[in-house]
């Protein structure tokens, strides 16, 4: 869990820096997160870290974390990193991958606000994205998908936006699901402003999540980097109508590069608002979907679902790295423990204890309980 002190070091660099920042993200692993803030404020950066210098000129000066933590528990929302339990890390290592990392690694920390824990939601969640200028056709293929995904116990994702967005949202609460929206703004603010009401909905059973720091508005470019987040935290991303330069064929794209599986909601062939779908599902980089079970397929095509920890393939024990051999290693051989336990077990921290913990998983060296890690039966 990640302590006051480290809390104010991860809310001053969220700030520091337009997300993402692979020179500061890069920093924060060579020194660690206290070390990092205080290089960064004061100018005094290691050799080989540069890049920092310019990627923290315009804000450096500016420290107003100690405001943003309290602006945030004062919403009922929290900072998250990935010393925290709560941190989705499986679901962020997509992109960690060389393809995405040049234009869009993963997120430092995540501001959340609301009732839900994001690791839970994302853990069986899909993504449902689309036009705002949404028809009405559109907005009832959403509303079954988002109830037949609910239904299955699955989380809803999206972007909080009118249309499509919207109606995934809501139909996911109607359905008591839970369902997570992705905002380019800080969590603070209601954007668009006429969805105040549905967010105000969402934080009792789910979250708002953001990678940017409270107060900071909408723009352009953010919606665009909020979209990698949006494909990175579903294990299917479904979009349902879309036009020929909307958002969503870049949330779809990022999908693809996350090896996220596409789904895509034909539409009638006269429609613009179902041009993207149709050349999609066309040039083969989405499937066909119409119902929930297409999605089910989409997420598990052989009706098993990774997602819940069911690969049972088991390695030799030299495929091993030496930091998953010494968290394996590390949890007992009766019982659960948690991160923070099996990482001081193992003498490694949790940011890197998580992802190799999510490894030994796929292997099905390890199990998860919900409350803790655990060896599998023999």
């Amino acid at each position: 869990m990640t302590d006051a002190q480290d809390a104010l070091a991860w809310a001053y660099l969220s700030a520091v820096a337009e997300p993402p920042s692979t020179p500061v993200a890069r920093l924060i692993d060579a020194v660690g997160v206290r070390e990092a803030a205080r290089a960064v404020s004061t100018r005094r950066i290691p050799d080989g870290h540069h890049a920092v210098l310019r990627a923290t000129a315009a804000r450096y000066e500016y420290d107003g974390a100690q405001d943003d933590l309290e602006t945030a528990a004062r919403l009922g929302g929290r900072l998250i990193t990935p010393e925290d339990e709560e941190w989705p890390g499986w679901a962020l290592h997509a992109l960690t991958l060389s393809d995405t990392a040049s234009r869009g690694g993963p997120p430092m920390a995540l501001w959340v606000r609301g009732q839900g824990r994001l690791d839970a939601i994302v853990d069986r969640a899909a993504a449902i994205v689309g036009s705002r200028a949404s028809s009405q056709y559109g907005e009832h293929v959403t509303s079954r998908l988002a109830s037949g995904l609910a239904a299955a116990g699955r989380g809803v994702v999206s972007g909080g936006a009118y249309g499509i967005d919207g109606s995934a949202h809501r139909a996911a609460l109607a359905s008591d699901g839970a369902t997570a929206a992705v905002l380019a703004c800080g969590i603070d603010i209601d954007y668009p402003s006429g969805h105040g009401r549905l967010f105000d909905e969402i934080v009792r059973t789910g979250v708002v999540v953001s990678e940017y720091p409270p107060g900071t508005s909408a723009a352009r470019h953010r919606f665009l980097t909020r979209n990698r987040l949006v494909a990175a935290l579903s294990k299917a991303v479904v979009v349902v109508e879309a036009g020929r330069r909307s958002g969503s064929l870049s949330t779809a794209a990022w999908a693809v590069k996350a090896g996220v599986p596409v789904g895509a909601v034909p539409g009638p062939v006269t429609s613009a608002t179902s041009l993207g779908c149709h050349r999609m599902i066309r040039d083969g980089q989405a499937q066909l979907v119409i119902d929930a079970d297409d999605v089910e397929r989409l997420i598990s095509p052989d009706g098993t679902d990774t997602a819940a920890g069911a690969i049972t393939r088991r390695p030799d024990e030299k495929v091993l790295d030496d930091i998953q051999a010494r968290v394996r290693d590390a949890i007992p051989g009766r019982g659960s423990a948690t991160i923070a336990e099996i990482a001081f077990a193992a003498g490694i921290e949790v940011a890197r204890t998580r992802p190799a913990l999510a490894m030994l998983e796929t292997y099905g060296l390890v199990t998860s309980d919900g409350s803790g890690w655990r060896l599998p039966a023999r």
